[in-house]
């Protein structure tokens, strides 16, 4: 059963052949067995209360296509009843008293929650081992990390723990960790998804996203998750043209004549071979299905980590301030004064990650330094959107390359030198930039350095609010593939 795609599933729940209530057991049995460290907090009793309404709308014939489908969610999603705690110790013991618009929208569908999952602690970090509550193990190799920050949500989904999971992606968390795990993961156009009740990180760049085993799956999800909200300033109006559409209506597209970016920069040095060999292999099976490859530069790729990781830590450390253990979340148990207490709650409830990316983002925001650091790093942010669109208007349809240089690293290797780790985002972090969609789907493996196989992910990029035509890319290359098919060793 935990095999079968969303669309499969949703055919035997409105057939009558499984009903809600067995599908979330079935599942919750998985994830409550599973010792990958995925979820952080399961609450069977709230799960099937769902599954139970969702089977009495399927027998009122009031159903829609994801009633009765079991769903996790990244625990940056605010879920009424359930722990919300974005990674942290900040927000260890913190209950929802309402629902972020994401996951409202999934509960309107009839969708199953069946946990949250762990992620790097509020969303800063490319390995999951950021998690005030433990790293998640990749189930494909548990020596190696799943990626981040979205680590549980990739997790979950290629140990088959969940047939859907929310994410979300800053610079690359939905992307990197898809393409560690080897499951489908679409980041759609800023400001598409309501980001009311995300936990913030950096919010020009923060979007919430679907991960899933294949692209027809994620494009169904997306059908629910994009839309205008009024609660949320940075989310695109339908004047805009952020409006509700059909996502899976370009899935049996044929790719004839399609035009595809290949960057220069995306297959230079620092791209492992078995990296490259696995997407080139992709990339001619693109072109036996009709595309054509048309090679581009994006010349500022280089200068997106040094970009990224002004623009982001700025937005984090103001984002951050509203956690100072006066009205929610962590306070440290003794304290002289006021002062003292901020000082004492935020050392005690933030991690290592967290409190050097609001250190960075506070020095560069500095008066002296603001016009030397942030405002010129916004620029060259506006140079890098450029780049895209010289390419994405007049030379090709899509771009695409790697997701990441490497296959997944091994646990604790990058630890202890953040650098190293943030230099591994070069290829998905000036797509963020820039606002754009983007997906990972799997393609292939690489060799692990010393624990065997490991997956690669192929990085499809598209103009703004051509997420239809990316999933239909990523379905047509999936319907002659057996990549997202595969599953990890006792999955």
């Amino acid at each position: 059963m935990h095999t079968k795609t969303i669309k499969e599933l949703s055919a035997l729940l409105h057939a009558k052949q499984l009903s809600a209530v067995e599908l979330t057991g079935h599942f919750l049995q998985r994830a409550q067995a599973s010792d990958l460290n995925a979820f952080l907090h399961i609450d069977p009793a709230l799960s099937l209360a769902q599954a139970g309404a969702a089977d009495a709308r399927i027998k009122a014939g009031t159903a829609g296509p994801l009633t009765g489908i079991p769903i996790a969610h990244k625990d940056i999603f605010v879920t009424e009843g359930w722990r919300s705690t974005a990674g942290s110790k900040m927000l260890a013991n913190y209950t929802s008293p309402f629902n972020a618009t994401v996951v409202a929208r999934f509960e309107q569908a009839g969708m199953v929650t069946v946990g949250k999952l762990n992620c790097d602690e509020f969303a800063m970090g490319s390995s999951n081992q950021n998690s005030a509550f433990g790293a998640v193990l990749n189930p494909w190799d548990k020596l190696a990390v799943p990626g981040g920050s979205s680590g549980g949500s990739a997790a979950a989904i290629a140990a088959r723990l969940a047939p859907a999971a929310t994410a979300t992606d800053t610079g690359g968390s939905i992307r990197q960790p898809a393409s560690f795990c080897g499951v489908t993961g679409i980041k759609p156009t800023y400001g598409r998804v309501s980001r009311f009740g995300m936990i913030a990180f950096a919010s020009s760049l923060d979007q919430g996203g679907p991960m899933a085993k294949t692209a027809e799956d994620c494009a169904m999800l997306l059908n629910e998750m994009v839309g205008f909200d009024e609660r949320d300033s940075t989310c695109l109006s339908p004047a805009q043209g952020n409006v509700r559409e059909d996502f899976t209506r370009e899935l049996d597209s044929p790719l004839a004549g399609l035009r595809i970016g290949v960057p220069k920069e995306y297959f230079g040095e620092g791209l492992a071979s078995d990296v490259e060999q696995a997407v080139r292999a992709a990339l001619d099976q693109f072109i036996k299905l009709g595309a054509t490859l048309v090679d581009i530069s994006l010349p500022k790729t280089a200068l997106s980590i040094p970009v990224y990781y002004i623009i982001a830590p700025a937005e984090a450390s103001s984002n951050l301030a509203r956690f100072d253990g006066v009205r929610y979340g962590h306070r440290a148990a003794e304290y002289k004064d006021l002062s003292d207490m901020y000082k004492k709650s935020r050392a005690e409830g933030f991690g290592r990650e967290v409190q050097r990316r609001i250190m960075v983002g506070t020095y560069v925001l500095c008066h002296g330094y603001y016009d030397a650091y942030y405002v010129k790093a916004q620029k060259i942010r506006r140079l890098i959107a450029d780049d895209f669109q010289a390419a994405l208007g007049n030379t090709c349809d899509v771009i695409m390359g790697p997701v990441a240089p490497t296959v997944a690293w091994d646990l604790g290797e990058k630890t202890d030198d953040p650098v190293a780790a943030y230099l591994a985002d070069i290829f998905t972090l000036s797509t963020s930039l820039a606002g754009l969609p983007g997906m990972s789907i799997p393609c292939g493996f690489g060799q692990g350095e010393k624990n065997g196989k490991r997956p690669v992910g192929l990085q499809i990029i598209g103009n703004y609010f051509a997420e239809a035509k990316l999933l239909g890319i990523a379905h047509q290359y999936q319907q002659v593939t057996d990549w997202h098919t595969r599953t990890p060793a006792g999955a």
